[in-house]
This record gives C-alpha cells, sequence and structure tokens, in this order.
C-alpha cells in the first residue's frame, strides 16, 4: 500500500492536471482549433501541421482523433484530410512527455498557489483560462513527484527485478505498453510513469523502448472505442490511426530501433527522462516521414477493413451529381428533389425530439443528434452544389429557382436546428429528471401539433407550388403565435403559484420558443412559393 497509494494517487494528479491545463488551452483558443482543422487539412502535410498543433494545444492524441473522427462523422472531412490530421496527432502529444523531462517539480507548488490565486480574483473569463492552465501545469508536476516518491521503495525490491528482466522481452513490453495506455486512456500518462520510474534509475531506455511502442498501439483504443456508434467513414479513420501505429511499431521493432536508440543515447547520454521523450518524439516524426507518402494505402486499407456504401453511411446527398449541372433544367428539378428530402427528414426529426421529451427517452435524443448532423451536410453539400449551378448559363426564371431553393434549404436547416434543441432540453429533463404538470403537457401537444403542421404544409406548399396551402401556412403561423402567447401567459402564472418547478418553467418557456420559431421559418417558405414563384 506504501507503493501504491502515492503512485495511484500521483497518476490520479497527473492525468487530473493534463486534463486541466488541455482545457485551459483549449478555452483560451476557442473555437479556433475546430476551425483550423476544417479549413486547414485540404493539404495533407497542412493537416499533420494542424493535428500536431491541435494536440499540442489540448494535450491529447486520443481527443484529437476522436474530434476528427466527429468530423469525418459529420461528412466535414474525408478521410484522406482525417490521415493527415491523425498522424500529425501522434507527433503533438509527445509535448507532454518532453515537457516532464524538464523536471519542474520544484516549480509546481508555486504554479499552482499563482493559478489558484489569479483564478479567485480575476473575474475576466481569459484570465481563468491562462490561470487554469497555471494550475493544470502545477498539478502535472506534482503529480509526477507523487509517482516518482512512490515507486522509491522498489529500487532493490526482487519481485520487482524479476518483473523488470522479464520486460526485456521487447514483445512483452509492449504488451504492457498497449495493457497500460489501454486502462489509462492516455499514452502521456503512461510515458509519464515510465518516466517516474526512470527518474528513479529502476529502467534504462532498452526496457523503456518496447513500452513506448505499445504505448503508441494502446493510445488508439479511445478512437476505436469513440467510433463504434458512428459511421463507417468515421470508423476507417479509427482503424487507419490503428494501422498507423502499429505498422509503425512493426517498423522500428524489426528495422528502426537500433539506429533511433543510438541517436537518443548521442543526444541526451546521461539524462534518461530526456531520453525516453526524445525516443517517443523520434519515434513518432520518423513514422509519419515513411508513412506520410503511402497515407492513400492506409485509406484503402481501411475501407476493405471496414466495407461499406460510404455515401449512403454518411447521410449525404442522394439525387446530385455535378454532371447533370450542363443541364440546368434537369440539376433544378434534382436539387428540388433534394430538399424536399431534405424537408422530410427535419419533419421525422421534429417528431422524435417530442417523442425525447414526452417519454424522457435517451435513445431518441441521440438519435435527434445523429440526424441534425446528416441535415447539416444537406444544407452545406446542397449550397455548394447551388452556387456552383449559378454559375452555370442559366435563364432569369432559373436564377429566380436557384434563389429560392438557396433560401428554402436555409429555414429549412434552421428548423433542423429548433429539433435539435428540443433534443437537448429532453435531455435537460432526463438528466434533470425534471417533471410537468398535465396542464403543460396538453399544451405542448397543442402547439407542437400545431407547429408541425405549419412545416409539413409549407414543405407541401413548396414541393406542389401550391398557392392555396401556401395561403393557409400563413394562417396557421398567426394561430402558433398566439398560441405561443396565451401558454407562455398560463405557465408564467402556473410559477407564480408554486404549481410547477422554475427548472422545469425555464425548458417549457424555452420549447414554446423553439416552436414559435419553427412555425416563423415555415412561413418563411410559403413567402417564398407566393412572391418569387407565383409567376412560374
Amino acid at each position: 500500500m506504501d507503493i501504491a497509494l502515492p503512485v495511484l494517487g500521483g497518476l490520479g494528479l497527473f492525468l487530473y492536471g493534463m486534463s486541466l491545463m488541455g482545457m485551459g488551452l483549449q478555452k483560451a483558443a476557442g473555437e479556433k482549433l475546430k476551425k483550423l482543422i476544417e479549413i486547414l487539412t485540404n493539404n495533407r502535410i497542412m493537416g499533420v501541421i494542424v493535428g500536431a498543433l491541435v494536440t499540442m494545444v489540448i494535450q491529447s492524441s486520443s481527443a484529437t482523433t476522436v474530434m476528427v473522427i466527429g468530423f469525418v462523422n459529420a461528412g466535414l472531412m474525408t478521410l484522406s484530410q482525417a490521415a493527415g490530421v491523425i498522424m500529425g496527432a501522434n507527433i503533438g502529444t509527445t509535448i507532454t512527455a518532453q515537457l516532464i523531462a524538464f523536471n519542474l517539480t520544484d516549480f509546481a507548488p508555486l504554479a499552482v498557489a499563482i493559478g489558484v490565486g489569479a483564478w479567485l480574483v480575476s473575474s475576466k473569463k481569459r484570465a481563468k483560462n491562462l490561470a487554469e492552465i497555471l494550475i493544470g501545469f502545477g498539478i502535472l508536476f506534482i503529480g509526477m513527484d507523487m509517482m516518482s516518491g512512490g515507486l522509491k521503495p522498489l529500487a532493490g525490491n526482487p519481485v520487482f527485478e524479476n518483473i523488470i528482466i522479464s520486460l526485456r522481452d521487447p514483445f512483452l513490453g509492449i504488451l504492457v505498453g498497449l495493457g497500460l495506455t489501454t486502462i489509462v486512456q492516455s499514452s502521456s500518462a503512461s510515458i509519464g510513469l515510465l518516466q517516474a520510474l526512470a527518474s528513479q534509475k529502476l529502467i534504462g531506455l532498452d526496457i523503456a523502448f518496447p513500452i513506448l511502442f505499445g504505448d503508441n498501439i494502446g493510445t488508439t483504443t479511445t478512437a476505436l472505442i469513440s467510433s463504434v456508434g458512428a459511421n463507417k467513414t468515421a470508423k476507417r479513420a479509427a482503424v487507419i490511426h490503428f494501422l498507423f501505429n502499429l505498422i509503425g511499431t512493426i517498423i522500428f521493432m524489426t528495422i528502426l530501433r537500433k539506429p533511433v536508440e543510438a541517436i537518443v543515447l548521442k543526444i541526451s547520454p546521461d539524462d534518461i527522462q530526456r531520453q525516453i521523450a526524445n525516443a517517443h518524439t523520434l519515434f513518432n516524426l520518423v513514422n509519419v516521414a515513411i508513412q506520410l507518402p503511402f497515407a492513400e494505402l492506409l485509406v484503402k486499407a481501411a475501407k476493405k477493413l471496414v466495407p461499406g456504401d460510404e455515401e449512403e453511411e454518411m447521410g449525404g446527398v442522394k439525387y446530385l451529381d455535378p454532371r447533370i449541372i450542363e443541364t440546368p433544367s434537369i440539376a433544378l428539378g434534382q436539387v428540388k428533389k433534394e430538399v424536399i428530402r431534405m424537408g422530410k427528414i427535419v419533419e421525422d426529426n421534429l417528431v422524435t425530439s417530442s417523442k425525447a421529451f414526452k417519454n424522457k427517452n435517451e435513445k431518441m435524443t441521440s438519435e435527434v443528434f445523429s440526424q441534425e448532423k446528416v441535415v447539416n451536410r444537406l444544407e452545406r453539400e446542397i449550397v455548394e452544389y447551388l452556387v456552383e449551378l449559378s454559375n452555370a448559363p442559366l435563364t432569369d426564371e432559373q436564377h429566380t429557382h436557384v434563389n429560392v431553393l438557396m433560401n428554402v434549404v436555409n429555414d429549412i436547416e434552421r428548423v433542423g436546428d429548433h429539433a435539435d434543441n428540443i433534443g437537448e432540453l429532453a435531455q435537460s429533463v432526463i438528466d434533470e429528471r425534471l417533471s410537468f404538470s398535465d396542464e403543460a403537457i396538453e399544451e405542448f401537444d397543442n402547439i407542437f401539433g400545431k407547429s408541425l403542421e405549419v412545416f409539413q404544409k409549407a414543405i407541401e406548399s413548396f414541393s406542389d407550388i401550391d398557392f392555396d396551402k401556401a395561403r393557409e401556412v400563413l394562417k396557421l403561423e398567426e394561430e402558433v403565435d398566439v398560441l405561443e402567447r396565451e401558454y407562455r401567459t398560463n405557465h408564467i402564472d402556473r410559477l407564480n403559484k408554486l404549481l410547477c418547478q422554475p427548472s422545469s418553467g425555464v425548458v417549457f418557456l424555452d420549447l414554446l420558443s423553439n416552436l414559435e420559431r419553427i412555425s416563423d421559418h415555415s412561413s418563411n417558405i410559403s413567402l417564398y412559393v407566393l412572391d418569387q414563384l407565383k409567376e412560374q
């Protein structure tokens, strides 16, 4: 227990410190991180640089890879683009080991003290984020110090010495690294533990090297797990991560281990912690240099291992083909079919979000969030297609159709956002175990039914160019406005009479707002039919 408690406690502090520092850096960088990945990954080399930079900031190659899988799952990134970012993430994760090798333990308490002081005193969000970075930095090194101190009694322990001797078998070392990283879900933490052992002269580079290789394979398990509920393309991204690290390990174990080990010993002959950090960095740099030119082969291998129809899985467009743009009249008809299909998906998602709220069904909320990604992708691809189509030789009438389609797609996507909002409110109801009065549920059913009817008729009026239905939508939209005002007043009255929980009241009022906005966007669609298509 004298060894286990400080080691486990130190490992816990290390992981928490690394997480806190990463969160602080991520908050300081804001949404720029995600935009950086989205914008700068068309060039594979740029993708590697972006992957490395983002991982340096968020302190986890696994987190970067999971983020990439999210982008691939949403159709925002291709597999080829993802391959470059994943490779770069492996380089970026080495920064933690390099940081540890500076052995800044003496400054750790001061960093925590300054960070906590700044966090308590400052009211500015940016200052608090920077304070979190300092606190995380300090806690990370305090955790390292605890691990090192806890491991000290192992020196001279015959049982431990026998274990170390057994680890001279490189394949066993790989398995230990793989298992350890899979358990703690962080290659940086398992490498930190290696550095803690090395600081007490308990292991040398010859034993650390195979464990490092295992760590790099083990870090892929997080991405593999996260891809379980994703589409086939996202699963392929996780497989690329696994194959990249597995192939790298095989290359190093069979060919490059001795040369790289010799370089590491020459660069830092007397500092074992720095040797481990440099070995980790060199492994990943050389691995990227070797495999980057063959990234397409990794993509092909992933497609073989995870077979299936990519477009169908990703929820992409069904009716659009760039070659049809040469015949604009046909292309416009195809776009209209795709827009109506998108409207049907949003309609189904609205119904699902309503059921998720009423039944407090978490599976349904997940379905809502998943379908919202499909809607967003459809909107992006349809708009891109329309932009390309607008550059073709069109008549004035066709230009008007393009503009209407652009506007209708935007309004349908906004209705989809409100379905997603209702899903999020349903998730809040589940998480906070909120309840609603029978009167509130009855009002919700009434206004939801009316809002859904408005949206359905708006899509029908657009589909059939039906002016009567379009005018009917405008009347129904006014009815929804009246209901929203009436039910808002009723609910505030219930809150004042303490017939409803305040937290439930806030959710209900948000629901009313979202449903009212759905009818507004539906009204917009009907107005496009009446104002812009009336003469056609």
